[in-house]
């Protein structure tokens, strides 16, 4: 069980996970790698800029918004807020909330695995939660960075950030057991609202 982390009472985040790339749609890990959206990913980001649209009204530019680093949420980010009538570029980012580091499976195909490093495929799948790349992350330590941001968060936050970041911060805040963390869903065309010990989707 991952330790206790959810936002301050009466704080609310946003979260929205970066639109599709074509590494996306081809099933290839990647992690750090900086793949910008394709055009489904565009339209997604702006289905949820103005998703966010509806809820916040005129209140979008009283909240913090702060996205990974990685291109794909910068690009989500600024797709959102133009939807938001907001400047594009008037957001920060946050190294914490960059994707899970997948190292030496970044770049590659998900089908392609089970034959060229058989071994590594079924460490991860007998414990996906401890399993740690060569060079990268376990999803146990993106946890713990994910924990430390949330620790920090002030306000109300819009969030543009990543798969492996969403299914953490949702193990955190749901207090979920960690084998069934990395097995979340992450949909690109949604918003996740997150509260203390609450989560829904828009």
């Amino acid at each position: 069980m991952n330790r206790p982390a959810m936002p301050k009472p009466g704080v609310t985040l946003y979260f929205v996970r970066h639109g599709e790339t074509d590494w996306n749609a081809a099933r290839r890990y990647q992690g750090r790698r900086d793949i910008p959206l394709n055009a489904t990913g565009r339209a997604q980001a702006r289905r949820n800029g103005r998703a966010l649209a509806e809820v916040l009204g005129g209140t979008a530019a009283s909240l913090d918004h702060v996205a990974s680093p990685l291109v794909r949420a910068r690009e989500t980010m600024e797709i959102m807020r133009a939807e938001l009538m907001l400047d594009p570029k008037g957001y920060r980012t946050d190294d914490r909330l960059a994707e899970i580091d997948y190292g030496h499976w970044e770049g590659r195909l998900w089908t392609e695995l089970p034959h060229t490093d058989p071994e590594d495929f079924a460490a991860r799948r007998a414990d996906t939660w401890g399993w740690r790349p060569v060079g990268g992350e376990s999803y146990r330590m993106l946890s713990e960075r994910v924990g430390l941001w949330l620790a920090g968060i002030e306000r109300d936050t819009v969030v543009a950030s990543h798969g492996g970041v969403s299914k953490a911060l949702r193990g955190l805040v749901l207090q979920l057991a960690s084998a069934e963390i990395p097995h979340l869903e992450v949909p690109q065309d949604k918003v996740l609202v997150v509260t203390a010990g609450s989560i829904r989707w828009l």
